[in-house]
């Protein structure tokens, strides 16, 4: 039986990509129901989604009172998820939405799968020279930590069973959630797969958000979930 699967798109004033992201999210047809968060956008992507779901079933928007981060707007959709499996996909479309039919296939027996930019032959555009070196500095941190191999711990291409996204106590607010729901995961289940994805980085005049504060954001995460799962 094929697993069903439900995919959060996180979306923070991004009127000039968020109509072509779900375009090309929508021909991905393993994709059961799409929840959009808007967190509280200030431009005109608010009334783009509205429009681009009017009359499409599998399409459910929740917009968020105010801004907090792309933890929160994750956790806003937790408690929607009635599918197997779940997926995040951001609206800035860094990431390609085709590549989660490749993870899907991936899925075996409650794991979790990681979309990684750095394993394979894959199409990879505009990395920046510090993204590049301090994820493979935070990558082997965390494989150190917690014992197991990660190439990509920063990707924001992951999918994994329901039943342990629902009951996970969302704790970050930011992008520090990329470390928190592996390190998360690993107590819950130590099975955790890699698919080679394609990736195109924006600049930050382009609307990249993500900034070197959060580098350290993902240490003390890394290190502070570790103390939790041993307590």
């Amino acid at each position: 039986m094929m697993a069903s699967l439900t995919v959060i798109v996180p979306v923070y004033n991004e009127e000039n990509l968020v109509v072509e992201s779900l375009k090309r999210l929508d021909k991905v047809n393993i994709v059961n129901k799409v929840i959009i968060v808007d967190d509280c956008s200030t431009d005109n992507s608010n009334k783009l989604i509205t429009d681009f779901i009017l009359n499409k079933n599998k399409y459910l928007m929740i917009k968020t009172s105010k801004n907090s981060g792309k933890g929160k707007a994750i956790e806003a959709a937790q408690s929607m998820i009635d599918t197997d499996y779940v997926a995040i996909h951001d609206a800035d479309l860094e990431y390609y939405p085709e590549d989660l039919s490749k993870m899907y296939k991936k899925i075996d027996d409650n794991n979790l799968i990681l979309g990684s930019r750095f394993i394979g032959n894959n199409e990879r555009n505009n990395i920046y020279k510090r993204t590049l070196y301090a994820n493979y500095f935070l990558s082997g941190l965390f494989s150190l930590i917690f014992g197991t191999k990660i190439t990509d711990v920063a990707t924001c291409y992951k999918m994994m069973p329901s039943d342990f996204f629902r009951t996970f106590n969302i704790k970050s607010s930011g992008f520090e959630f990329e470390i928190e729901v592996l390190a998360n995961f690993l107590k819950y289940n130590k099975t955790i797969s890699e698919v080679p994805i394609n990736y195109s980085g924006r600049s930050y005049s382009e609307g990249k958000k993500i900034k070197t504060i959060d580098g350290f954001k993902y240490i003390y995460w890394m290190l502070k979930t570790r103390l939790w799962a041993e307590n």
